[in-house]
């Protein structure tokens, strides 16, 4: 098979020589352009797509080449026979770093080194945050140009008078900014380099520490261990339905109960007790507020809950008083369905639910007031990085990543065709601003009187004070660059996530110049006498007199819409329902609520949140709950290595702490301080704590937590130890009893799972695990017998064996190691050996056609000295690809997986 593969590989090579050659050339261009630029002015900024839109505005004077990000920074080890703790920062000399072309930039800077020597003059035009600042401070070092004298230029959006604006007034490269860059790169460096192989020593190998990554982490422990010690107080509410149809009101509370009962079957995640939906269920089925309140609204009906009894708060804690209740008030008991929940605690454990109708006794119930009140609604304020990343995720289920990655490509351009050509769409997404600029304003406030009417402008335009009292990245606020580039006049120009991410943007920032929105809120309190005192239901609802800036932001929430009523009006009570209800734990955080606290902490800098939250993610830290629900946990092993630097290092990993440390950087740019003095006041407490915690610090293999649970194989007690693979149960006897076993969430022993698959080694039945990184299947005689098959992490389909990368004599360009040749359904590709610490690619587009013949002759020779074994089921079936599903033994196997991936 092998052997077919390679023929067809080498028979496609020789069609395509002549355009493999051609991809080589324009695959050199694009990495490191090298046009002439002698006696013109060349221009560095840092991606392609940025120089290509600037270019559109520049004229044939001007040069545009692309750095692609840093090309300096910090080594990433030290050189041969230097012993230094922290590579690239003399740590006894002041601090003093020392900085590196970049291994995969060389051909980069030597590019632009050319450019420079031929150019007139060096225009520095990155972004103009402190990362940009530092990017062009290092381009200036690296190509020999004094930064006292560089031209530098900054512009918060991408369009012909923006650009112009920048190029009329360059400045000089901003030191102060510089160096609260360098300060932070180095602060993290020390503590990344320093603490890390505390960890290695003391939990396990491959772990790394980060200053503001662990603070954020411990966010999570924290509010994980608030969940944990959580325990709910029980409440009960009592709702009512009324109609104005006083004699129809019996079949109408028939009606909604069969339409609720048919709604979608409910799960988990929509359960009524305790998370504030106060209708009940009846059936199997659910419907949402939304549902309900339209189904309502349809039938002029008024959903209102009870506040008040006998002039006092009614606050049932009990079901007798609840249900004592709802009987006065002509509630009919049909049936109690009462359940026990071992998964919850306190009063949660006891689920009660009462079903029932209205019976012919109910009291008399009146309209005893309307109250109607006119409000306004003020616009919000248009993004800035925090807001933009919540929304995002929010409305269109953007991770904090690819909401600032999408970002980007609006702001660096995006193809439009015909006149507009590349054009960038929308201002500088990294900042803390919500100033908008003179000509913006204007320009938006003329788009809402053409586009909507006269009606829509308010007088004035609406400013805005910025949430951040230390924003320090004083631009403007997230914009579109033109307005009247409507997100639908260019749909067809943009990717699906392009579109989503633009019309957020857009809709916000023309919303936040238009009028308030206007409408009637209106409260009725309905009156019933009950058990001696006279029992008051209040309802809510809104209609909207002037949608102002819901015109283009969208009507929020669901309304419900009143009948036309009067007060001393009688209704009828269609339906009761009192429902238990339970106090709601601490929420646990989101990517986007995880990034509200940091902002509302000073932790981080709008350049730093996503970094910092995916960070955490990648370090197996933090987790979601599912794939398909968002909300972050914290991993066992987050909060071992949490509780481990907290004991460590208890002031660096306080919130207050890391506040201070961002107000000290920001110092550095604004009121100049010293870089290095700050450096040296953090490092003498920090060094002291990190030899004490190498003396003294327990390894967490040694910590041990008592377990409810039984040994199996002896029948003393169990402890929870902390392995590789996170928490596990274990035998209290141990090493004389070997007895452990995996557990869940919550501390229970998991039995093992025993699959269909049989192991090619000793033929047995293999078993599902869970390794620190991921699923996979194991011997039943594991791990004695060592073989072993991955899982994917997202289909739990079986990853079949295949042949192992083949050592090359091509070396990495980032590193110097060997590059592995491997073989995919796309054909070969080269990785570095040394992965993942580092990350290299080979292009096959650098190697000759004598190499890559030679490369696959050596592939099939290597095909044939590492044979891969047959996986086969229980049942004989050969597996043919990795789409298999492994049956679980007592479990049925979806119907689509019966022969998928088989022979």
């Amino acid at each position: 098979m092998a052997k077919k593969k390679a023929t067809k590989k080498k028979a496609t090579k020789k069609k395509a020589t002549k355009k493999k050659a051609s991809k080589k050339k324009s695959f050199s261009r694009r990495s490191y352009p090298a046009p002439d630029a002698t006696g013109k002015h060349l221009v560095i900024v840092e991606s392609p797509t940025k120089a290509k839109t600037i270019n559109k505005y520049l004229g044939e004077d001007y040069v545009v080449m692309a750095s692609v990000g840093h090309v300096r920074d910090l080594p990433s080890r030290n050189p041969k026979g230097i012993k230094n703790p922290v590579p690239g920062v003399d740590l006894e000399n002041n601090f003093e770093p020392s900085y590196d072309i970049l291994p995969d930039k060389k051909d980069t800077v030597k590019a632009l080194k050319k450019a420079a020597k031929q150019a007139d003059d060096v225009w520095f035009a990155t972004d103009l945050d402190r990362e940009g600042e530092a990017i062009a401070w290092h381009l200036a070092h690296a190509l020999d140009v004094s930064a006292d004298t560089a031209k530098r230029v900054v512009f918060n959006a991408i369009t012909k008078s923006e650009i112009d604006h920048a190029f009329s007034v360059p400045r000089p490269i901003e030191e102060d900014r510089v160096n609260a860059q360098q300060a932070r790169r180095i602060l993290d460096r020390i503590v990344g380099y320093q603490v890390s192989p505390l960890l290695w020593k003391k939990v396990a190998g491959g772990l790394s520490a980060g200053r503001v990554q662990s603070v954020a982490t411990r966010l999570v422990v924290e509010r994980e261990r608030e969940i944990d010690a959580f325990i709910p107080d029980e409440y009960w509410k009592i709702t009512g339905l009324f109609s104005t149809d006083l004699d129809g009101a019996a079949a109408l509370g028939d009606a909604f109960r069969k339409w609720y009962g048919e709604g979608k079957p409910r799960n988990a995640t929509e359960s009524t007790n305790g998370n504030g939906d106060d209708t009940g269920h009846w059936g199997h089925g659910y419907r949402t507020q939304k549902e309900q309140l339209a189904w309502l609204s349809k039938q002029l009906a008024i959903k209102a809950e009870m506040f008040e009894l006998a002039g006092k708060a009614f606050k049932p804690d009990n079901k007798e008083q609840a249900l004592k209740v709802a009987e006065s008030l002509g509630f009919n008991l049909d049936h109690t369905e009462e359940e026990f929940d071992e998964k919850a605690k306190g009063p949660a454990k006891n689920l009660c639910q009462y079903l029932g109708t209205v019976n012919g006794n109910a009291p008399i119930y009146k309209i005893e007031s309307i109250t109607t009140k006119r409000s306004k609604s003020r616009p919000p304020a248009p993004f800035i990085t925090s807001s933009m990343q919540q929304q995002a995720s929010t409305r269109i289920g953007f991770t904090l990543k690819r909401t600032m990655r999408v970002a980007q490509q609006l702001y660096e351009g995006i193809d439009l065709k015909g006149a507009r050509g590349q054009t960038g769409l929308i201002t500088y997404m990294r900042t803390d601003s919500t100033h908008i600029s003179g000509e913006a304003l204007h320009s938006v406030r003329g788009f809402i009187e053409q586009q909507y009417g006269s009606d829509y402008l308010p007088a004035k335009p609406n400013f805005f004070s910025s949430s951040n009292k230390d924003a320090q990245e004083a631009h403007e606020a997230i914009r579109p660059t033109d307005p009247t580039i409507t997100p639908e006049s260019i749909r067809s120009r943009l990717s699906d996530e392009q579109y989503k991410l633009y019309d957020l943007i857009w809709r916000r920032f023309v919303a936040c110049q238009m009028t308030h929105a206007q409408s009637d809120s209106t409260t009725i309190v309905i009156a019933a006498d009950a058990l001696g005192g006279k029992a008051k239901f209040k309802a809510t609802g809104r209609q909207i007199v002037f949608d102002g800036f819901y015109k283009v932001s969208g009507i929020p929430g669901d309304d419900l819409i009143f009948p036309p009523l009067e007060e001393n009006q009688q209704v009828g009570p269609m339906h009761l329902d009192p429902s238990q209800h339970f106090t709601s734990p601490p929420a646990r955080y989101t990517e986007a609520s995880l990034q509200k606290k940091l902002e509302e902490e000073g932790i981080g800098r709008p350049s730093t949140y996503a970094a910092i939250i995916g960070t955490i993610q990648d370090r197996k830290y933090v987790e979601t709950l599912t794939p398909r629900d968002k909300r972050l946990m914290a991993t066992d092993l987050g909060m071992v290595v949490t509780d481990m630097l907290a004991e460590a290092f208890p002031v660096i990993m306080d919130v207050p702490y890391t506040r201070q440390m961002e107000s000290e950087l920001d110092k550095i740019e604004s009121d100049h301080h010293d870089w290095k003095q700050m450096l040296a006041d953090f490092y003498g407490p920090f060094k002291t704590k990190l030899e004490t915690a190498h003396e003294t610090l327990q390894h967490a293999k040694a910590v041990q937590e008592p377990a409810p649970y039984k040994c199996e194989k002896c029948g003393a007690d169990t402890v929870y130890r902390f392995g590789k693979n996170g928490r596990f149960l274990s035998c209290s006897q141990y090493p004389e009893c070997k007895y452990a076993a995996p557990v869940d969430r919550e501390g229970k022993p998991q039995q093992p799972e025993q699959t269909d698959i049989l192991c090619p080694i000793d033929d047995q039945p293999m078993i599902k695990r869970k390794g620190r990184f991921g699923p996979f299947l194991a011997s039943s005689n594991y791990p004695e017998v060592k073989f072993i098959l991955k899982l994917d992490p997202k289909t739990q389909s079986v990853v079949l064996p295949k042949v192992p990368p083949m050592l090359t004599d091509f070396e990495c360009n980032k590193c110097g190691e060997k590059l592995n040749v491997r073989d995919s359904k796309r054909g070969f590709w080269l990785s570095c050996s040394a992965f993942p610490k580092c990350r290299g690619r080979g292009k096959l587009s650098d190697l000759t056609d004598e190499q890559i013949k030679d490369m696959e002759t050596k592939w099939l020779q290597h095909v044939k000295d590492n044979p891969q074994p047959d996986i086969k089921t229980a049942d004989g079936r050969v597996l043919t690809d990795d789409s298999y599903i492994p049956r679980i033994a007592g479990e049925d196997a979806p119907a689509d997986t019966e022969s998928a991936g088989a022979a």
